[in-house]
């Protein structure tokens, strides 16, 4: 009976020391991860990618607007459309999932080879094929980024269109001609 207890103690023991040791590298993945993240200035590209669209969308809407009704939508209504968008697609909201992506898709060698490019270091000829092998995982993690944002994020456009028609109707705009969700 006593060495029964000690084998499930010893059991305890080795899955105890097991997790621990996975939860550190996976925290040693994380943080490689963010490094990577960070090197390549995926935070501002994904921001300005953000605000470029944010552009393009309060455009379009001033455009149908100014089109259906003859009326120019204030800056008050665009720049409050733009604060929907900003908060909804700040790149803090989505950095520590794709930072998950990248460490559940590449090995610590391979995010190590992506800094050392984004760093302007070489390559020994010895990794040029792990190095090629780790390009091939691009497309997945983008479309998993992809997903995982998509997922992830509330949109705005019913907040827009609610700010389009209630200006509308401060200018007594007929209701006809509101902005529709369908």
């Amino acid at each position: 009976m006593v060495n029964e207890r000690v084998v499930k103690i010893k059991i305890l023991i080795l899955i105890a020391s097991f997790c621990s040791a996975s939860s550190i590298g996976f925290a040693d993945a994380i943080r490689d991860a963010n490094r990577l993240l960070r090197e390549t200035g995926l935070g501002s590209r994904f921001e300005s990618m953000a605000l470029d669209q944010t552009r393009m969308i309060i455009r379009t809407y001033a455009s149908i607007v100014n089109m259906n009704v003859s009326i120019t939508l204030p800056q008050s209504v665009k720049n409050s459309i733009a604060e929907c968008y900003a908060e909804t697609y700040a790149w803090k909201q989505f950095e520590p999932g794709i930072a998950k992506i990248f460490a559940d898709n590449l090995t610590p060698n391979e995010i190590g080879l992506l800094i050392d490019l984004y760093n302007n270091l070489g390559h020994p000829p010895s990794e040029i094929e792990n190095f090629k092998n780790t390009l091939t995982k691009a497309e997945q993690i983008e479309s998993s980024s992809i997903e995982y944002i998509f997922n992830n994020s509330k949109g705005c456009l019913e907040r827009d269109v609610e700010l389009i028609n209630n200006y509308l109707a401060s200018q007594n705009v007929d209701s006809s001609e509101y902005i529709r969700l369908e």
